[in-house]
């Protein structure tokens, strides 16, 4: 789909809105993997990301497997007008969120001094308003359906992050913000989870500059272990998920270490990959 193309009323259908689960960044990843767990459990799923030949790719493959051929946005989330954009063309199908999955979104490694100003500002659109907006936005469809909605966050936003200080920012926010809305909207009988993975050899990391690093060992986790854990955490109501026995660790450090000795322990991990 393109964004710029006007909606028209011969594609209104009639009748009930049908229930779908709409998935951010699905073109690859733990948004891929997320989509085609969806679909195994039974899900019609949206796929929603910037390119449309990745997106045709995982559609197919979901058809192909005997589940319902996913619908596919094609949309840049980072536009100001993507969300109001979504919410039309769903409307357009004759579609309604019951689960809502924002996986969209990206880092950036460096000192933030000397990253792009506006790269970063951008990381925060995407990572947190265009989450924000999504997440409220479909309430009143998420109750309708008592459904759910999970953010993908990470580890990275249980500790400060020096040399990724903008994206660990950012994802504390998602992991705040979705433990907030969680109680809110517990009594509406919708779902809140936040996925927090630890390293995932997707194409995360070559977009945030992560080159040859490599992380102790049994941190990372496959986007299929991932995004499995994540949807068995939002159907059992879970409020934070963190995949694998090592990553557990990270949430509980600042517990029991001082926040400006953790900032300093990640500082000197960072000039070592400076250094690579």
């Amino acid at each position: 789909m393109d964004m710029d193309r006007p909606l028209t009323a011969e594609r209104v259908s009639v009748g009930r809105p049908k229930p779908v689960t709409l998935i951010t960044g699905a073109s690859s990843g733990i948004g891929v993997e997320l989509a085609r767990i969806f679909a195994e459990n039974g899900h019609e799923v949206v796929l929603a990301a910037r390119r449309i030949p990745q997106l045709t790719t995982v559609a197919e493959s979901i058809r192909v497997a005997g589940h319902p051929t996913p619908h596919v946005l094609s949309v840049d989330l980072a536009r100001a007008d993507a969300t109001d954009w979504i919410a039309r063309e769903l409307a357009a199908r004759n579609l309604e969120p019951s689960f809502l999955v924002n996986n969209a979104g990206y880092g950036l490694l460096g000192q933030a001094h000397m990253l792009d100003r506006a790269d970063q500002l951008a990381m925060i659109d995407l990572n947190c308003r265009s989450l924000t907006d999504l997440s409220l936005r479909f309430i009143d469809s998420l109750a309708r359906h008592r459904g759910g909605i999970l953010n993908v966050a990470s580890i990275s936003g249980f500790i400060p992050g020096p040399g990724m200080s903008v994206y660990n920012a950012s994802k504390a926010y998602v992991i705040s913000f979705s433990e907030g809305l969680r109680r809110e909207l517990k009594p509406k009988g919708i779902r809140v989870t936040a996925l927090c993975p630890g390293p995932v050899p997707t194409e995360f990391q070559a977009r945030a500059g992560i080159v040859d690093v490599h992380y102790p060992r049994g941190f990372d986790r496959s986007a299929r272990e991932v995004a499995r854990q994540g949807y068995d955490g939002l159907m059992r109501g879970r409020g934070i998920v963190v995949p694998g026995a090592h990553n557990k660790l990270v949430p509980l450090l600042p517990r029991f270490l001082p926040r400006r000795f953790i900032a300093a322990m990640v500082y000197r991990r960072l000039r070592r990959w400076e250094d690579v």
